[in-house]
């Protein structure tokens, strides 16, 4: 059987996806198939390098050293066709406390700040509670697709904006952006001297046919003005073990940037769990990332089909990339109160509400596919016969 098909039970782990349910959706009769980790089991070789660093037994201050950057440098070059320095390498514990970071390096309070919505919660969170202004421009959706409104981004940029928090892949919506996406974005960005902090966490998870093209490779120019926050995290479902970096290949950039950690107590360190599982997710995990592709492409089809066949009410957006589905509900006449409810009550699955996302998901909800088949379809099904039942 493959990792991928086995059930693993995660409750009693301290899990916050199984063992929150209760205090999330106020039930504990529900599917958990919400936040962004996966139900499947990290590479094997992963496991094993933390096991035999468990029997040393000594946990003290760990360094990054020259083993770690250049598994992540040979990673980046290997997977992306990205050629880095180590030196342009910063580490933090997650891709979001390196936006916290990029946002106070960079620009100061009641500063602008550009998001493409509906997008991922916490960069909201992060502009308000950096005392920073939120600025949308909000992408197009039509045939189950979303696009650039650049128009309105390039109104957007000129009118002020001094960053732009770019999500890529896009999560929710599972766009891949195309090189000429990304092109227009980034001169856009130079023409308004916008700064551009690109969260490239789902990089990894791109499906056949499509390929995932840091911004930052675009020109040498670009990468000037961009700051780059990736992570094994999503990729190898290694969240809790807390480690992410961050390339920067302007020099002033980088050390305006570490100067930021080092105010905030973080000095370039991994915990020492995190260090090794990273190193060896980026040395060994080439072929069960490749497996783990194809299976989430496959269970992206399988819900697309059966929604078509059997509750065409609900709409699946076309995904290029990560393990989330975002979906329109909107043909269920459900309003946003109302539609979270009916997943949770009758349909007894534990989704993302469509409306944490911005007004513009108030009638979609997110699905975490990255669950071994069995989960998958039993949770389909119960949404299908709720939908049914209506």
């Amino acid at each position: 059987m493959s990792i991928f098909e086995e059930v693993f039970d995660r409750k009693q782990t301290r899990s916050v996806k199984w063992d929150m349910v209760q205090e999330v959706f106020q039930s504990n009769d529900v599917l958990p198939m919400w936040v962004a980790d996966m139900d499947f089991k990290a590479p094997e070789e992963v496991n094993q390098a933390l096991i035999e660093r468990a029997k040393h037994g000594i946990y003290g201050y760990t360094a990054i050293d020259s083993d770690v950057s250049s598994a992540v440098v040979n990673w980046l070059h290997r997977r992306h066709d990205w050629s880095i320095d180590p030196s342009w390498l910063s580490y933090s514990p997650g891709v979001v406390n390196s936006l916290h970071m990029a946002v106070q390096a960079f620009t100061e309070p009641g500063d602008n700040i550009l998001i493409q919505t509906p997008v991922y919660t916490p960069f909201y969170n992060l502009i308000k509670e950096l005392d920073r202004e939120i600025v949308k421009n909000p992408l197009v959706y039509e045939n189950q697709y979303y696009t650039i409104d650049f128009h309105d981004l390039e109104k957007k940029l000129a009118d002020g904006v001094k960053a732009f928090i770019l999500c890529s892949p896009h999560n929710p919506v599972g766009r891949v952006w195309k090189k000429e996406e990304l092109q227009k974005m980034a001169e856009l960005c130079l023409q308004y001297d916008v700064m551009i902090f690109s969260d490239e966490i789902h990089a990894d998870l791109v499906f056949p046919g499509q390929k995932h093209i840091p911004i930052a490779t675009l020109s040498e120019e670009v990468a000037d003005n961009t700051i780059t926050c990736m992570a094994p995290s999503k990729t190898f479902n290694l969240a809790g073990l807390d480690a992410s970096y961050v390339i920067t290949s302007n020099e002033e950039n980088r050390q305006k940037l570490d100067k930021a950690f080092h105010r905030q107590g973080f000095h370039n360190m991994l915990n020492t769990m995190g260090n090794t599982a990273m190193e060896a997710a980026y040395r060994h995990g080439d072929s069960w990332l490749d497996e783990l592709v194809q299976v989430l492409e496959q269970h992206a089809h399988y819900v697309r089909e059966m929604f078509e066949a059997h509750a065409p009410d609900l709409k699946v957006t076309h995904a290029e990339g990560t393990y989330l589905l975002w979906v329109d509900c909107s043909s269920l006449g459900l309003n946003k109160q109302e539609l979270k409810k009916f997943m949770v009550e009758q349909a007894r699955v534990g989704l993302n509400a469509g409306q944490d996302y911005g007004i513009e998901g108030d009638t979609f909800m997110r699905i975490n596919i990255a669950c071994p088949r069995a989960t998958l379809e039993e949770g389909i099904k119960r949404i299908i016969s709720a939908v049914q039942s209506m």
